[in-house]
């Protein structure tokens, strides 16, 4: 197996997004709960193992229905390219499910201390159930990202689950329904992302998978992520208003700008051409949690 070739198919770009609301779940529990750093190393290494088998997983998908083809207006990836095979490609796959059960029970029991208690089963529950989110995207006999479903997903698993878990994690517990905001916030801002993408493959997209922009047009799914970007920060100024201490609070709205310009650039901008604005949100999105993470605990 090339290791270049898998490192590529990893796609490492895209573990800012992932982080972005486990980092935020993370302060916002630190704020008021002591924290552990065992807990939070394993927190961030199964997030980051199941965002890698959730790329592997999309990327063998969309190659077997025949999605990752010469039409791709994204980026090509490994198998496409035919720098690694196949079968290397499933063992690949089977590796990090391992890495995600093992990291994942490794924090539960960092945690918890069991994996046997009702809180330690409830996440064993919630990670196979991830696990499942992130290998049927496009693989198994009935996709979802196939069907249009990909945008609730991601809102779920992106933004509920990452910050809400997050925060459930390091705490030990769950004693503030006012992080539904932020957790939503994030959501918003990670379908976005998906969203740009699809726009972008608009075309390639069109004769294999069902996506919100094929079924409502360009123009709407534009209409769609300006109202995605608005929503997530409506939301978190809602959280801001509701929970502020200080000036501090609102230390993410520096980050606006770089909003305004990925919005800009997609409603300039059509396939290929809008690549570019898919990092522009995901950083941006990186930062956001970052810095309202920071704000939060100063």
């Amino acid at each position: 197996m090339k290791f270049s070739a898998a490192l590529h198919s990893m796609r490492l770009r895209t573990l800012p997004l992932s982080l972005a609301g486990v980092v935020l779940g993370i302060f916002l529990a630190a704020a008021n709960h002591p924290i552990s750093a065992g807990v939070i190393v394993f927190l961030l290494l199964t997030t980051v193992s199941l965002q890698i088998l959730s790329n592997l997983s999309n990327e063998l998908g969309d190659y077997l229905s025949g999605t990752d083809g010469d039409q791709r207006e994204g980026p090509l990836y490994s198998l496409a390219e035919g720098n690694i095979s196949v079968e290397d490609f499933k063992r690949l796959i089977v590796l990090f499910v391992f890495l995600c059960c093992f990291f994942g029970s490794a924090m539960i029991m960092t945690a918890f201390g069991t994996l046997f208690s009702l809180k330690a089963i409830l996440l064993l529950i919630l990670g196979a159930c991830a696990i499942w989110a992130a290998t049927h995207y496009t693989l198994g006999k009935r996709p979802y990202g196939y069907r249009g479903l990909g945008d609730i997903s991601v809102f779920i698993f992106f933004g509920l689950v990452s910050v809400m878990g997050g925060y459930f994690v390091v705490a030990g517990a769950f004693d503030s329904w006012a992080v539904l905001l932020p957790a939503a916030c994030i959501g918003c801002f990670s379908v976005g992302v998906l969203n740009t993408n699809n726009i972008r493959d608009m075309e390639s997209d069109a004769d294999t998978r069902i996506t919100i922009p094929l079924k409502i047009g360009e123009r709407r799914a534009k209409v769609y992520q300006t109202i995605l970007i608005t929503a997530g920060w409506i939301l978190m100024l809602a959280y801001t208003l509701i929970t502020y201490t200080s000036a501090w609070s609102l230390l993410y709205v520096i980050v606006l700008p770089l909003y305004i310009l990925h919005l800009t650039g997609v409603w300039k901008h059509h396939g290929s051409t809008l690549d570019k604005y898919l990092p522009i949100l995901v950083m941006s999105t990186f930062l956001f949690s970052l810095l309202a993470g920071i704000g939060n605990i100063l």
